[in-house]
């Protein structure tokens, strides 16, 4: 078949809007309607409920979507390919079979599975991520309804897209395009306007989820049903693209992906066409990501109005200190941060609150428990002045902490079910190349006569998105138009964006320079501690670093403010 291949995208994550998959089967033609469930954390979670019900392990929101869903599908002949099978794929797909019989149904269901490894003592779960080819075999083979555990992200469209178009896994160009298509429709509406910079102009109450338009060379249409609400434009797509990656080779099972080649080009009302996507051979290891618990933490958060408030932060303080010194189990790790959100003469109460946050981590869970919560009550009537919390300190909770390893792909079996029961294993590209830094592009030639400069935040000139990959952030950064991007790349190095975010002082932090996305994606190693279960920081998954970015002042020249057309961009 070589026509184009509708797929589009129903969750960004394990509790995204529940709705989405009616919406998307009901709003316009599909081919292809997948779902992504996982993340480094929900693996965690998953593990969790398989430690309590060994039939569970999968991510029961999506047999609830597809109780209406599965019906829509059948009606519009639309394939349904997701993750949601978690730690337990086959448990999903018997489920999905019950399902269909009950609402009277008939469809076929396959899964694939052999990402789940044995699992080192002292963890919980053990997954390799998986390439497409196993949910390319389940839909040759005819299934309506694929299920997975952890694979890659993008292998929920390179799988379909192979199928359909027949490539094979040396088609490495065709490939690479299908695994930015994939990368840009894995996170739903983030593609579609939503935790976007430049989200002012633009209807975001409810904005439409993402569908592409593949081609049998790669390339495709990123765009959304008609009538749906949010944008597709080009910074909502490069946006995307920098999100949670690192250089310029995006490496997966399937294929390396030069993110260095990509090119956009706006293709009408919310279409953006993606092409010049190079692809290169796999490297010859798979990540593993393994799931542990780390021990356990409690937080107070103490509430601090009006005056002195850097005097009462320091009064709790000693006063905690002192507390923990009579105790017999004092928490190995002791963290304050004091968030100045008050304001002089509030005309609310709430406008003239402080907030003092205290996490405490062990081993022990005693250590953080009574300990803890105790010392913070008692403190209740013999404190600073209007004294109270934001809520009643508990007794700890587990913590997690995520790892990533690497192993040679040929350890890890790759099996596709088949709607016949059948057992198909899939081999591993022949062809891989380790994984290797790209050369430094060539930086566009400075700004000149850029002229007098004035003190404004970074955001009126440049866009910004951040995420998280375990311990280590990465805050894409895009500048708003061609001169905008000269000043850009040479104003934002590594220096300088040290200097605008204090907290990376200390830390590694490497620089990837994107000309045709006209982006710069830094990564910060170490910002995030042990990862998001663990949550080191108060935005564990360095969501809004990026937006903490953009609102740092610098010397910026005026005639890029002047030219900042978007009233969004306004700070």
């Amino acid at each position: 078949m070589t026509g184009p291949l509708r797929i589009g995208n129903a969750s960004g994550f394990y509790g995204d809007r529940f709705d989405a998959m009616r919406e998307m089967l009901t709003g316009g033609p599909l081919d292809v309607l997948t779902g992504d469930y996982l993340a480094e954390l929900t693996m965690l979670i998953l593990g969790r409920s398989r430690l309590k019900d060994p039939a569970h392990g999968y991510a029961t929101t999506f047999l609830r979507q597809l109780e209406e869903g599965l019906g829509l599908a059948h009606e519009r002949g639309v394939k349904i390919v997701t993750n949601a099978g978690g730690l337990n794929p086959a448990g999903l797909a018997h489920a999905v079979r019950e399902l269909a019989q009950k609402v009277g149904v008939p469809v076929r269901v396959a899964h694939v599975e052999g990402d789940s490894l044995p699992v080192p003592e002292g963890f919980l779960t053990a997954n390799a991520y998986l390439g497409g080819a196993g949910i390319a075999a389940c839909l040759t083979a005819g299934a309506d309804v694929v299920v997975t555990g952890r694979v890659t992200d993008a292998a929920l469209v390179t799988g379909p897209a192979a199928a359909h178009f027949g490539w094979g896994p040396d088609d490495h160009d065709a490939l690479a395009g299908a695994v930015v298509a994939g990368h840009v429709l894995e996170c739903g509406t983030q593609a579609t306007g939503g935790n976007y910079s430049f989200f002012r102009g633009h209807d975001l109450r409810r904005p439409g989820f993402p569908v592409a338009e593949l081609h049998a060379d790669g390339s495709s249409v990123i765009t959304k049903h008609d009538g749906t609400g949010g944008v597709v434009d080009i910074g909502t797509v490069t946006a995307q693209l920098l999100y949670e990656t690192g250089g310029p080779r995006y490496a997966g099972p399937d294929v390396t992906a030069r993110l260095d080649t990509v090119r956009l080009a706006q293709d009408g009302p919310d279409r953006v066409r993606i092409s010049g996507v190079r692809g290169e051979a796999p490297p010859p290891t798979l990540k593993v990501g393994l799931n542990r618990l780390g021990g356990w933490r409690n937080e107070v958060v103490f509430v601090l109005t009006g005056l002195d408030i850097e005097a009462k932060a320091q009064l709790v303080k000693d006063q905690f200190a002192d507390a923990l010194e009579r105790s017999r189990t004092r928490p190995a790790e002791v963290r304050w941060e004091l968030a100045r959100t008050d304001r002089a003469d509030a005309d609310t109460e709430e406008r003239a609150c402080a907030l003092l946050r205290l996490v405490v981590r062990d081993q022990d869970p005693e250590a953080v428990g009574r300990a803890v919560s105790g010392a913070a009550i008692e403190l209740a009537l013999g404190s600073y002045p209007g004294f109270h919390v934001t809520a009643p300190p508990g007794k700890g909770a587990p913590y997690g902490v995520f790892e990533a390893t690497y192993i040679p792909a040929g350890e890890v079996p790759h099996v596709a079910v088949l709607p016949d029961g059948r057992r198909e294993s899939q081999e591993h590209p022949a062809r891989t190349q380790p994984l290797r830094e790209a050369g430094e592009p060539s930086l566009p030639e400075p700004l000149a006569s850029a002229g007098p400069t004035r003190t404004a935040p970074l955001g009126r000139v440049a866009g910004a998105r951040s995420g998280d990959k375990g311990g280590d952030a990465n805050v894409g950064v895009w500048a708003v138009g061609d001169d905008a991007w000269r000043w850009l790349a040479h104003e934002l190095t590594v220096e300088r964006f040290r200097e605008l975010l204090p907290e990376t002082a200390g830390l590694t932090v490497v620089r990837h320079v994107l000309p045709n996305l006209r982006a710069l994606n830094f990564v910060v190693h170490g910002l995030l501690g042990e990862g998001v279960a663990a949550q080191h920081r108060f935005d564990p998954q360095a969501k809004a670093v990026g937006e903490w970015l953009r609102s740092r002042h610098l010397p910026v020249p005026v005639s890029l403010l002047e030219a900042a057309h978007a009233p969004e961009v306004n700070a």
